[in-house]
């Protein structure tokens, strides 16, 4: 069951990489317009996907930061976001590969609006690897709008038809 995080994990971080390659043809300009979404634009659903991968991660690895991830400006710069990105997608499979059986059933603190609430880690990076997809599914339509072919994102886990780029990621 552990190696399910892990490659959880480690799907996250390729396809979140995958989606800024294909962003990357935008100007700062066209990534901030606005797209149909939950969020205005592209460059927003990119930093909420950033951010609320900081928000699970502090929690998780018990940093204490809680909802002040969220006191930050957006990254206007696609490169920059996709840097700072990346290193959260490492940090996400490093937890995932230091799971134990016993840390999955440990609980974590979660600073929300109405106060903390203690939520269980395997429920936290399950939640936590939804809502990431959830997004993406987002950003993927705001691409299409913005005129960029979007990615195929779900050739990960198979071997059948495996993105070749997914390979990097793949252990």
């Amino acid at each position: 069951m552990l190696i399910a995080f892990e490659k959880m994990a480690q799907n996250n971080a390729w396809a979140n990489a995958t989606l800024y390659r294909a962003a990357q043809a935008l100007s700062e300009e066209d990534a901030g317009a606005e797209a149909p979404g939950f969020f205005p634009s592209l460059a927003r659903t990119l930093n909420h996907i950033y951010e609320v991968d900081l928000y699970y991660i502090d929690a998780l690895e018990e940093g204490g930061l809680g909802r002040e991830v969220y006191q930050r400006d957006d990254e206007p710069s696609l490169a920059s976001l996709a840097r700072h990105q990346a290193t959260a997608d490492a940090q996400l499979i490093a937890f995932c590969e230091n799971l134990t059986e016993e840390t999955m059933k440990e609980t974590r603190p979660t600073d929300r609006r109405d106060g903390v609430v203690e939520e269980m880690v395997r429920a936290l990076l399950l939640h936590l690897f939804q809502h990431q997809i959830h997004h993406r599914g987002q950003a993927h339509v705001q691409l299409h709008a913005l005129g960029i072919a979007p990615p195929q994102l779900d050739d990960f886990h198979l071997s059948f038809e495996r993105a070749p780029s997914a390979k990097v990621y793949w252990s």
